[in-house]
């Protein structure tokens, strides 16, 4: 009788590839479960995650968008991303901009949307890695998320300090008031410091944030009506 012959073996780089499909199934699979999850429930960001694992403190007490002062919302979209309300999620005019710049990139091309994916997604510092992994994932937020929740998420994750989190925690501690009263001078200040929370104080604001804050105030006035795009319903600025 003939023996049966011995099943071949894939070879080591066929294995190789299939494990890595595999991988990328999986985690296509998690990111798809943690972006339908954070739709509706609040969402640590990674930089809370990392303080949480190393036993450091965290200042974060999540608010809906209604107790937000909208002068805060409206200061981070003019500093921040003022096409907010009509792009995709990922700013291609002024991504290309920034790629097609003479000396280099100079200046950041990050949308909110795309700062929202790195807070909850990716980890900090720059790289090219990053960047294109943030692309993607901001579309898929936009795609599922209305821009109100983009908005709510970003301001309720955003570092304000060492360890704190969230515009009621920067209220707080900054200003000694809930996030809802803010003014819009304070809204600048801290609106100004996001591009360095740690270094930038809005309490004890340096000349050079005082500086920042005018210009946001300046893009503040300048920025047209955001209406249903950001503001919760009624909100008006």
């Amino acid at each position: 009788m003939a023996e049966n012959p011995t099943p071949r073996r894939g070879s080591l780089a066929g294995r190789i590839v299939r494990g890595l499909i595999r991988l990328v199934l999986v985690v296509a699979i998690i990111f798809a479960a943690l972006l339908l999850l954070y739709r509706f429930v609040p969402p640590p960001s990674t930089l809370m995650l990392g303080r949480w694992l190393t036993f450091r403190s965290v200042e974060r007490d999540w608010v809906p968008l209604s107790q937000i002062s909208p002068y805060l919302i409206r200061a981070v979209i003019a500093s921040e991303d003022q096409r907010f309300c009509s792009h995709n999620g990922v700013d291609w005019g002024e991504l290309n901009a920034v790629l097609q710049d003479e000396d280099g990139p100079s200046r950041g091309a990050s949308t909110l949307t795309m700062q929202t994916a790195k807070n909850l997604f990716l980890w900090p510092g720059r790289s090219y890695l990053r960047k294109g992994l943030e692309l993607p994932i901001a579309l898929a937020i936009d795609l599922a998320w209305p821009k109100r929740r983009v908005i709510e998420v970003y301001l309720n994750i955003a570092e304000w300090g060492e360890g704190v989190f969230g515009a009621e925690a920067a209220a707080q501690r900054h200003f000694g008031k809930p996030a809802s009263r803010l003014t819009p001078a304070e809204a600048a200040r801290l609106a100004g410091a996001l591009p360095n929370p740690i270094l930038r104080n809005p309490s004890r604001p340096s000349r050079a944030l005082l500086a920042a804050a005018g210009r946001v105030q300046r893009r503040m006035n300048q920025l047209g009506p955001l209406g249903n795009c950001a503001l919760p319903a009624g909100a008006s600025t």
